[in-house]
């Protein structure tokens, strides 16, 4: 969906809301992809701040379903998006500025899909956990050892000891 800014960007001073559906069914991050389970419509606020200069802010609320990065159980990933971005006109704008501010416009229109999507991208979780303590996976054995301890030998010498080691070894 395109939300056209021309009359934003020529009018000084400026102000106009808009509301958009967000048609993305899944996030794609270039390696996984994650079904998104509910979100709410895109509210957009566009302010001129001067001629062929505009700030954009946007509010969205995304669930998405993942993975624990350490048992791998299903994760409800909750995403509570607030944007703001200040975007130059087409004519005003110098190279390095289109590449930086304007990767979601296309001419005077913003492309809601990729707004959202670099949005998702600045505010993915570093590590997903289903609880923060979670325990992970058994290296040895693969039990969940948040349902149940396996009793699997988990200890992992000292890299930095395997010299020493053979040492011992060899006697």
């Amino acid at each position: 969906m395109f939300i056209q800014l021309s009359d934003v960007f020529t009018s000084e001073g400026k102000q106009m809301r808009a509301e958009a559906e967000l048609e993305m069914t899944s996030f794609d991050n270039g390696t996984e992809s994650y079904a998104i389970i509910e979100k709410s419509p895109v509210s957009f606020a566009f302010t001129n701040l001067e001629k062929g200069k505009v700030l954009v802010e946007g509010d969205l609320l995304l669930t998405l379903k993942a993975v624990c990065d350490r048992c791998l159980a299903e994760v409800p990933v909750v995403l509570e998006l607030h944007a703001q971005r200040i975007v130059i006109s087409p004519e005003m704008g110098t190279e390095d500025e289109e590449a930086d501010d304007l990767s979601f416009m296309e001419g005077y229109q913003l492309n809601v899909e990729t707004f959202v999507h670099n949005e998702i991208i600045d505010n993915w979780p570093a590590k997903i956990l289903c609880k923060s303590d979670c325990k992970g996976i058994c290296p040895v054995c693969g039990q969940d050892r948040n349902v149940r301890e396996c009793g699997c030998d988990s200890f992992v010498p000292d890299p930095r000891m395997a010299v020493i080691q053979d040492i011992f070894k060899a006697k």
